[in-house]
């Protein structure tokens, strides 16, 4: 005999299906809490590596991701950005938020530099998804043109007593908010994506979110400004210990690369001053609360001249995507160092 259920009792039990159902997505991140890691700069965190175009406009021509994954370095994992039909892989266990081109999210793949690019995230988000069991996200908030000395202005550094041109201080006296207005906004998406984790990527609803790291490539802007260059250490200090206090992580691991334009030919005092500060802050005799937990990658082996490169733009590393990612590549495994080195 064939029965059918009344109306009202269908609507029930597929009411009651859905809500006891877990979520589709679910399944398609790790198990764990989501590890954060958080990166921050200007222009060359945004990033400018071509991923198709090389040098003279030829496509997979030298400078682009594409020539890159045809000749990779000794000791990279490049052969793994590509699936065998040549399509760049997208990871389903790493995922970006990125203020670039207004606003990008997604899984990690090639495309989140600025204007269809790659930036260091490419590399990092490789080699540190490659290490950890955990989903990981990536929150890049990046602005070009911007400095330490005032855009990122961490709090402890108080006010700019620096010499900075007169329009500029006029216009700081004017609206004081402009000092560490980026430093700010920073820390705001930081704060926004992860408590709306679920709203951003359904796939990780529900989970707890750790601040894993933070990650630092800026420079550029402050080489132009001798006196922002003798206080750049400093700020950059102070950088790391609010950001620590921030986030509540006393001992937050920070990798910084260094502003090597140009490589080791480049002489000019004011891009060697910033290049010496960055790495600085690394050195345990130094500043010995900062071992084991700052980490400094020196850039200038990973630069590539013009006539190899996509363009002459050197402040954007020449458009070079191999520069990129070797960038972001070293960049993760330094993360990555400091992270073993504090498992039990």
């Amino acid at each position: 005999m064939h029965c059918t259920l009344p109306t009202f009792t269908l609507i029930v039990l597929a009411f009651l299906a859905a809500v006891l159902a877990p979520p589709a997505a679910a399944g398609d991140a790790p198990e764990g809490p989501v590890q954060v890691f958080a990166l921050a700069g200007q222009s060359n965190m945004e990033g400018h590596g071509k991923v198709e175009e090389g040098h003279g406009g030829v496509k997979g021509g030298q400078g682009s991701l594409r020539y890159l994954l045809a000749h990779p370095p000794e000791g990279s994992r490049v052969a793994g950005l590509a699936g065998p039909d040549g399509q760049w892989v997208v990871r389903d266990d790493v995922w970006v938020w990125a203020t670039t081109d207004g606003g990008e999210k997604g899984r990690l793949t090639v495309g989140f530099g600025a204007r269809e690019t790659i930036g260091p995230e490419f590399g990092f988000g490789h080699v540190v998804g490659d290490a950890l069991a955990e989903p990981v996200l990536l929150i890049k908030t990046s602005w070009g043109g911007k400095d330490l000395a005032v855009d990122f202005r961490p709090p402890s550094a108080g006010k700019v007593t620096c010499p900075m041109g007169e329009k500029r201080k006029a216009a700081i006296e004017a609206d004081p908010d402009l000092l560490g207005h980026y430093y700010r906004l920073m820390l705001r998406h930081v704060r926004d994506v992860t408590a709306n984790l679920g709203k951003e990527f359904p796939a990780l609803a529900g989970r707890k979110c750790v601040i894993a790291g933070f990650g630092w490539h800026q420079g550029w802007n402050d080489g132009c400004n001798a006196a922002f260059v003798k206080e750049y250490e400093a700020n950059l200090v102070y950088l790391i210990r609010d950001l620590r206090k921030a986030w509540r992580r006393p001992g937050l691991p920070v990798v910084v690369a260094n502003s090597g334009f140009g490589g080791w030919e480049n002489k000019n005092s004011r891009r060697v001053g910033i290049m010496k500060a960055q790495l600085a802050v690394a050195v345990p005799d130094r500043y010995p609360a900062f071992e084991g937990t700052v980490a400094a990658v020196e850039t200038r082996p990973f630069w590539r001249p013009p006539e190899v490169s996509p363009s002459g733009q050197g402040y954007h590393w020449c458009h070079n995507a191999e520069t990129h990612y070797l960038i972001g590549e070293a960049m993760g495994r330094a993360m990555v160092r400091m992270l073993r080195k504090g498992e039990p």
